[in-house]
């Protein structure tokens, strides 16, 4: 079996390495960064890939973003996501891909070294491995737009008739700096990663207010 791993810690890819080849898996690639982690998922098409969530430069969500670009091109392109948290939004937009063959384990069961190597290869065979905590997690049902002020929400609203900042602005008698920083404070309230593309993070902070 073809494995690619994604995880910027030297040590802890080396370890990974040694790890799958005394289990007769083949490591055909390892990346350390998330810019290069796409493109090497599309090209090197692994039998299954172990990919860190947070990788350079920003280590927030590259992992998790660059697979869900690359499943995109590749549908069903078998991946294992690991990571030290569960990060939600992207998480739930991966295991909701129909296609399956993905796995999102915490990092702490790899200590099982027998249940990780199963996990791979379920993942390899088009099966999906959720980690319990993650699970847990993502059942959680507070709706995060709840969380935001009466201002929050009316500059949420607005932005989701498509107005810009200027626009919002003028319509609420504020200034351009008021409306930014509202902006900034709902993109936080909803657990939008601050590392994301500026126009991403809107789109999807309309999403979520669509999704009510």
């Amino acid at each position: 079996m073809r494995v690619l791993i994604a995880e910027d810690q030297l040590l802890l890819r080396d370890g990974l390495t040694r790890m799958l080849t005394a289990y007769d898996l083949d490591v055909v690639a390892a990346v350390d960064d998330g810019s290069r982690l796409a493109e090497a998922l599309v090209s090197v098409r692994p039998d299954v890939a172990v990919v860190d969530v947070r990788l350079p430069p920003t280590f927030t969500d590259e992992g998790l973003r660059a697979t869900i670009a690359a499943r995109l091109r590749a549908p069903g392109l078998p991946v294992l996501i690991l990571s030290q948290y569960v990060e939600r939004l992207y998480a739930r937009e991966l295991l909701s891909d129909r296609a399956g063959a993905v796995g999102y384990l915490l990092k702490d069961r790899v200590g099982d070294v027998r249940q990780f190597i199963d996990a791979i290869h379920q993942v390899a065979a088009g099966g999906t491995v959720m980690d319990p905590e993650v699970v847990t997690q993502l059942l959680r049902r507070r709706d995060p737009v709840d969380t935001l002020t009466p201002r929050e929400r009316d500059v949420l609203r607005l932005m989701a008739e498509g107005r810009s900042n200027a626009g919002i602005a003028a319509h609420m008698v504020v200034t351009e700096k008021a409306v930014s920083n509202h902006i900034n404070a709902l993109f936080a309230k909803l657990d939008l990663p601050p590392s994301s593309n500026h126009h991403h993070r809107r789109v999807l902070a309309v999403l979520t207010y669509l999704d009510q």
